[in-house]
């Protein structure tokens, strides 16, 4: 038992040093220039099939590299809503979505890696279809985006959806630009995490609240 609880323990010691190895390189480099065997040599491993045996590919690497810090943002996330309830403010539900993103961050000291590893995963065509398909299924970020759509009942769905994607593209870029300022010391435009948060709260809640152009009726309608 012990013997077993031993080699339980030092594989997962493997395991968190193939992820931290992969979100550094991924965010510095890219998905597709790095490589499994360079992710084994950064962590350390002499055996080059090290990601293979723990994770079964990159694809699944990225995918618990994105777990890793999905669940700690959804605990937050999750504390929100409790407070939020049935809330008909706008940035009440805005804050729910942005917030929890800059505070995971906050604690995760400098350097850190995952906002800038993540721009890289949701850039990519065959990731970014992955994480999006999973985040759709917590319920934490569904709640989010139910209370988001009661308060925006009177845009076009057509518009709520791109401006949804719009929000999503603000708020990893701007992390992703403030945490490498941070790591690369050039001085990051907000002063905080926190004032990131407020800052992207405030931005998203007039992006959803702007006006809408009427767009002309296709030709064949037209008199």
């Amino acid at each position: 038992m012990a013997g077993r609880t031993v080699r339980a323990d030092r594989a997962a010691g493997t395991r968190e040093a193939i992820m931290t190895a992969a979100e550094r390189l991924f965010a510095e480099h890219g998905l597709v220039a790095v490589s499994s065997r360079q992710i084994s040599e950064a962590a350390g491993q002499g055996n080059n099939t090290a990601v293979g045996y723990h994770f079964g590919g990159k694809t699944e690497l990225v995918r618990a590299i994105m777990r890793r810090h999905t669940e700690p943002i959804e605990d937050i996330r999750r504390a929100m809503l409790a407070r939020t309830a049935d809330s008909a403010e706008l940035r009440d539900w805005v804050a729910c979505l942005v917030r929890p993103v800059p505070v995971h961050l906050a604690t995760l000291g400098t350097p850190s890696w995952y906002a800038r590893c993540a721009v890289q995963i949701m850039t990519d065509p065959m990731t970014r279809a992955m994480v999006t398909d999973e985040a759709l299924t917590r319920d934490t970020l569904r709640r989010t985006v139910d209370g988001l759509d009661r308060c925006l009942a009177a845009l076009p769905e057509r518009v709520r959806a791109e401006r949804g994607e719009m929000a999503r593209h603000l708020i990893i870029h701007t992390c992703a630009e403030r945490e490498r300022a941070l790591a690369e010391g050039t001085g990051a435009l907000q002063p905080s995490w926190e004032e990131t948060a407020t800052s992207l709260t405030d931005a998203i809640t007039g992006l959803l609240l702007a006006p809408v152009t009427p767009r002309p009726a296709p030709k064949e309608n037209r008199p």
